[in-house]
This record gives structure tokens, sequence and C-alpha cells, in this order.
């Protein structure tokens, strides 16, 4: 099925389109990497998965999950094989490009209250203004208590959004660069207008703070403690009269992260253990203690074999790692007829076609790209036509005109076959991402086929 549209084989769609509704649910509620762990916990236990504390030992048959920081998920089903032999690992991210409150947000100014923020990951900073943003995260109290935020996404709550300057005094504004147009710093969100009475000084901010302490019971200075993210607010949408896509915010990466998700929920037993794990900060570099580059995923697999009475699970966790093969669950760019310039036709993926198969990323010459061995792709070629699972392979655009990177070379430090494959998008890392309905489906069954396969 290489290189050919998805919707073509389909005798009924249906199936399709009620995959999707879950992915929309999904992607709807898990605006956040804290959000999408809670609600991977919630399907996770649903099929039958437990803590990894809930167990004294690990046996074939097994399916635990553990959580790191709350921004980590990592799933096994303990496969038939020793774990040594190596596992199947699906690796997703779930952080997504946003702005974050600074940690001391609050100002007023000229009869407005806004708040400071900094953006996080690759943004176009004109694309986050004049739209409806909601607000996420914890304020972590003094005392220990942790406070949720969520405003902006209930339709009986207000929206916050960033302000833009009106066309007809934007002559000079107008004749700078997209780049230019719309600076970091003016990225602040307008949160309230009306003063309280008697009060001369700071008026309009005394009352957003009183609104805040009356909801949360939070003083300003909580927030210096606080993580607060500033997303798109809404529902994800059917996207296209034929309903064949999906608009949303966090396709990057949560397309992926869901679909591997749901792949290893749906997979009975294993002869290899299968492992999906969702970690956080791949849109900065991967770094930190829930990043793809902290030790977690090691020791985790260190405490799988340690429940299998293995006598060295350290060293034991570096042979498995090395014997295992993944895949990079991570998108790519899909082929927009409106920009064709940045695309090479022969060598990009299309919305329809089905997974996509990135054997490198990175940018010029593959620079910090994984760049996977051909035996290995031919390994997984097969496994996706055996399955009858519609796939494609691509670049991240022309030589030289951008590009990006995924976890892959950083799994693949640890001498493991591991190759990029994910989900074409639309509109990258803007509010609105665009992917189609076929392809989310499509990567489902490719990412269930992976997990069960065989040498």
């Amino acid at each position: 099925m290489y290189n050919k549209n998805a919707w073509k084989k389909y005798d009924n769609i249906d199936e399709v389109m009620k995959f999707n509704e879950g992915y929309k649910d999904f992607i709807s509620y898990g605006k956040t990497e804290r959000l999408v762990t809670k609600e991977s916990i919630e399907l996770l236990e649903k099929a039958g998965f437990k803590p990894f504390d809930k167990f004294k030992t690990l046996k074939a048959g097994d399916k635990v999950y553990s959580i790191n920081k709350n921004k980590n998920v990592c799933a096994f089903i303990i496969g038939t094989k020793p774990v040594t032999d190596g596992l199947r690992i699906l690796g997703a991210h779930i952080d997504s490009p946003r702005m974050d409150f600074k940690g001391n947000p609050f100002y007023e100014n000229s009869g407005f209250v806004l708040a400071d923020t900094h953006y996080y990951g690759g943004i176009k900073k004109y694309q986050w203004v004049t739209i409806p943003l909601a607000l996420h995260g914890v304020v972590c109290k003094k005392d220990g208590t942790v406070v949720e935020i969520n405003i902006g996404e209930d339709d009986k709550d207000p929206v916050l959004g960033i302000s833009d300057l009106l066309i007809h005094l934007a002559q000079d504004q107008l004749q700078k660069t997209l780049a230019k147009g719309i600076e970091g710093e003016s990225l602040d969100l307008t949160l309230g207008s009306i003063p309280i009475k008697d009060d001369e000084k700071d008026a309009v901010k005394k009352n957003v703070l009183r609104i805040i302490k009356e909801k949360y019971d939070l003083e300003e200075e909580d927030f210096v403690t606080a993580e607060i993210e500033v997303t798109p607010a809404g529902k994800a949408r059917d996207y296209g009269l034929d309903r064949s896509m999906v608009a949303g915010y966090g396709h990057d990466d949560r397309s992926c992260a869901y679909t591997s998700l749901k792949a290893i929920l749906d997979t009975k037993k294993t002869e290899y253990t299968a492992c999906c794990i969702l970690v956080d900060k791949e849109e900065i570099g991967s770094v930190g203690a829930t990043g793809a580059q902290s030790v977690y995923f090691e020791n985790i697999i260190a405490k799988v074999l340690e429940k299998m009475g293995h006598t060295n699970p350290l060293f034991g966790a570096r042979i498995a790692l090395e014997n295992s093969r993944m895949l990079s669950s991570d998108v790519s760019a899909g082929y927009d007829p409106l920009y064709p310039s940045v695309s090479d036709p022969r060598n990009c993926c299309y919305l329809g076609n089905g997974l996509v198969i990135m054997k490198y990323t990175g940018r010029g010459g593959k620079s910090g790209s994984n760049d996977a061995n051909p035996e290995f792709y031919s390994w997984v070629r097969k496994t996706l036509d055996d399955a009858n699972v519609n796939w494609q392979s691509s670049e991240l655009g022309k030589i030289d005109v951008g590009g990006g990177g995924t976890i892959a070379y950083i799994l693949g430090n640890y001498n493991m076959n591991v190759i990029d494959a994910g989900i074409p998008v639309l509109n990258m890392h803007a509010p609105m991402e665009i992917v189609s309905k076929a392809d989310v489906y499509e990567a489902y069954l490719g990412y269930k086929a992976f997990l069960v396969s065989k040498n």
C-alpha cells in the first residue's frame, strides 16, 4: 500500500470516522502535557493497565504503566520473550508550541490588566494574535497545595486574547517582515478592564486579582511557583465539507501520541514486550527531567527487569534498549498546494496517503538527524505491507529550506534501531493544525502491527 490514497481502499468509512471522534475528544481535552498524561492514565486503567507500584513481580501478559512528574507516561505489555531480547517501542511527545506565563505575569497599563508571557517552542508569533485563547495549568502554593487552572474551554467561560494593531494605523507594521511584525515581548494576554471603585492605583489589576482570589484562593505571589500555559480555546472540529480532516490545536504531536497509546491499549498479547512512551519538552530540545534525554526511560526499564528477578537490572536495561526496535512517532510536513515551492513533490508526504516513514529529518546536510539504517527500514516496510497499512516515505521539505528534528536520535544513542513514523500535518505549529482522518487511522493500524511484529 505504498504511496496510495487510503480513502480508496475503504468499503465503509464509518470505522475511520468513529476512531477520529475519540481522537478529537482526546486533543480537545488534552491541551497540555499534564492534561494528556491525566487523560492517558484514565484510558490505560480502563483497558486493564495498572500502576507500576501495584506489582510486586511482573510476568508475561502483565499490563503496567508508570508516570513521571505528571508529564511522562510509559506503558508496557510484558511479552513472552525476555525483556533483554528487546522491546517494540512507540515514542511520541505530548508538548506543543504555546505561550507560558512569566513568573511575575500581572501588570496594568492604560486601563487594561495584562499577563506577561514567554512563548514555548517554534511559533509564528503573528498567528497567535486576535484569536480566542484559554489558560491551563497548575499553581503550587507555599503550603504544598496544587490548584488546577482551566479558563476558556467551557462555553460559559470568558476567553482571553492578544490584541493586534488595526489596519488603519498599521502602515509601519506592514513594512516589517513576518518575523518582526509581532515581537515576542508583545505577546501579552488581556485579562480585564474593570477597575475597583475608590482605588486609584492599579485598580483594574486589583479587580482581576480579586476574581482570581475568589475563584481559586490564590494570591499574586503564588504565580511565581506556577505553570500556566496559554493555548487556543475551543474544541477540535471536522474540517472540509466531506469531513475528511480534523482541525485542532496540538496535532504535533498528539496525533501520534493518541494513535500510539490506542495501539497498545488495543493490543492483547505480545512476543516482544510492547511499550508506549509519551514524553515532554520535545519542542525545546527534549531536555530536562521529563524530556526524552532524561534517564527516566532507562530507569523504568531497569525497574521492570528488577521486578522480573534480573540480577543486574541497570545493565539489563542497556541491553534491552540496544536490542529494541522503535518507531519515533512524530509528524511530518504535509504537502500544501498553496506553498508548493518548499517541497520536493517526489519526496514529500500527502494528506490521505497514510503513515509517513522518514528515514532522516534534520537540517541542511541531515544535521541533527537519526538517519535510520535501510535494513531496519526494510523490516518496517514489510511489517506495514503485511498488515495492509497505507504508508508513504517523506523528507521534511526541500534541502536548505528549513528542517526539524524528533526524539529519534536520542533513543538511537542506545544503539537501538529507530525510525520516524508519523502523520502528515498542514499548518504545523499554528494554533489550528490540520490532519487527515485517514492518516490518523492508518497510523493506528501501523503502530498496532508494529507492536506485535516478529523478527
